[in-house]
């Protein structure tokens, strides 16, 4: 690798690579988005980004459809089906599909948090979470609903928002059949089972908290 940076002396094998290796220690930006005004150092970098202003997602899943903007998204996507966990924590065992997800796994051991919030000096291991967490400071709801205009600081609760509008209710009790619209309160409705009377009797309608008690009074009608 005949090309070295003056700066960290790292090497290159081409010399347009050092040149944009270069800009990193210059902070030269000199790729613009049109749309938006973020600049970039590699020319790459902006096509990716203008997918988000453009919509466009030319990745996709050939096991489900899925759509993705980025190779890299479709790569990491597609272990979903395959089950390919090239992460392994090598102290506990455990493999993930990310790296990104391994690195927060062993801060968990390690007990690092390296984010720490400037308002109230609270810290996190992940950034994701130290990025929520300002939100609640500042206010800042960036997931807002097209329906009803309601923000929200985090995607998934926007998605479970929007299934009241569309009456979507993909998560279903397999005891009772009863759906919701998100995960949590499914979880809350089978820890409650024994007190909700979830078990209707076909007959004349009455409830019971468990299968048993139904096919104990099933047997009144017969």
């Amino acid at each position: 690798k005949p090309y070295k940076c003056p700066h960290c002396g790292k090497g290159f094998g081409h010399s347009l690579a050092l040149v944009t290796h270069r800009r990193v220690h210059m902070g030269e930006k000199p790729y613009q988005c049109a749309d938006c005004g973020k600049s970039f150092n590699v020319g790459s970098n902006l096509v990716r980004h203008r997918r988000s202003h453009t919509g466009e997602k030319p990745y996709k899943c050939p096991d489900c459809g899925w759509r993705c903007s980025q190779r890299s998204h479709l790569v990491t996507h597609r272990r979903l089906h395959t089950g390919e966990r090239p992460y392994p924590c090598r102290e506990w065992g455990k493999s993930f599909n990310v790296s990104s997800d391994l690195i927060k796994h062993r801060r968990r051991h390690t007990g690092e948090k390296p984010y720490e919030c400037p308002d109230c000096r609270k810290r996190f291991s992940g950034s994701s979470n130290h990025i929520t967490h300002q939100w609640l400071h500042s206010g800042e709801r960036p997931y807002v609903c097209a329906n009803c205009g309601k923000g929200f600081t985090i995607s998934s609760k926007l998605i479970a928002h929007q299934r009241t509008h569309s009456g979507k209710r993909p998560y279903s009790c397999t005891d009772c059949g009863k759906g919701f619209s998100d995960r949590p309160h499914l979880i809350r409705h089978r820890g409650a089972g024994r007190w909700e009377k979830c078990y209707k009797c076909s007959e004349c309608g009455k409830g019971f908290t468990t299968s048993s008690y139904l096919l104990t009074h099933q047997r009144s009608h017969t």
